[in-house]
């Protein structure tokens, strides 16, 4: 089972995401639903980083796992592509619900 988590204030605003687990769908390499969690994933973390130049206070990327977290102060620069894999991921969880789950974590600050 994939878990996707994220990481919200108390007031709703998302500051980071974590992806761990395997679907169990098919062998390594050849499971589609890990390999579109794992390129979203990938593609927000990268975003984050690379374009919006946002600096993590947490970053893990390690295989089946990843956990990109930032400060509260850069939640609204990062809104847009989070809200994008927020979707994203809903919408396989709905195609895949017995292979994909999608919580969220309130942190206090």
């Amino acid at each position: 089972m994939i878990r996707a988590s994220f990481y919200t204030t108390p007031e709703g605003a998302l500051t980071g995401f974590s992806v761990r687990g395997h679907s169990g769908m098919a062998e390594s390499g050849s499971d589609i639903l890990c390999a579109a969690v794992s390129s979203a994933a990938f593609l927000t973390a990268n975003t984050v980083l690379e374009v919006l130049h946002v600096s993590p206070t947490a970053l893990i990327a390690e295989d089946g796992e990843m956990l990109l977290r930032f400060r509260e102060q850069d939640a609204r620069l990062c809104r847009d592509v989070l809200l994008g894999l927020k979707l994203h991921l809903e919408g396989l969880s709905e195609q895949y619900p017995e292979r994909l789950t999608v919580s969220y974590e309130i942190l206090e600050a």
